[in-house]
């Protein structure tokens, strides 16, 4: 079983004047594919804020796996990825790429999602972007080959060859 951690980046969702109903579908999709939600948290669009959950998922809590939903976009206050490479060791430009080009294939507004996807110790962090249905969507379309990825990551598997 995997650890999991959602950061739902949203000023209104944290200020109470917005149901959080992305970080919701995250949630059941992950439970549904048996992950543990060992943290789910929604916060202002506030870089320093994001920052520090997502290191605190990674580092303390162990999270395997770290989805944020919300914050991808072209707005100001729009930071997500800014907070995820700044506390990545390595970037994982796969992931974000492939949702954008599935997404694409749904909406052309895909283009202007500025989602990234990193790794920071032994933990994937990846963005999505703030609809419930694009959640859905993106997080369905990557959720086959996510666990090969962290069982790579988390040294539990070592090969990625095929014959």
């Amino acid at each position: 079983m995997y650890r999991a951690g959602i950061i739902t980046s949203s000023d209104k969702g944290a200020a109470g004047e917005r149901e959080d109903l992305s970080g919701a579908v995250i949630k059941e999709i992950l439970e549904t594919a048996g992950y543990e939600v060992a943290g789910y948290k929604i916060l202002p669009d506030e870089k320093e804020a994001l920052k520090a959950e997502m290191i605190r998922l990674s580092d303390e809590v162990r999270c395997d796996l770290v989805i944020t939903t919300g914050g991808t976009g072209f707005s100001p206050r729009d930071v997500t990825p800014e907070a995820t490479l700044a506390v990545a060791d390595r970037n994982a430009p796969g992931i974000a790429e492939a949702i954008r080009a599935y997404s694409m294939t749904v909406t052309k507004r895909a283009m202007l999602s500025r989602g990234a996807s990193a790794i920071r110790g032994s933990t994937l962090i990846i963005n999505l972007p703030g609809s419930p249905k694009a959640v859905r969507e993106s997080l369905e379309y990557i959720m086959d080959t996510l666990p090969h990825g962290l069982e790579i990551l988390s040294g539990r598997g070592g090969e990625c060859a095929r014959k």
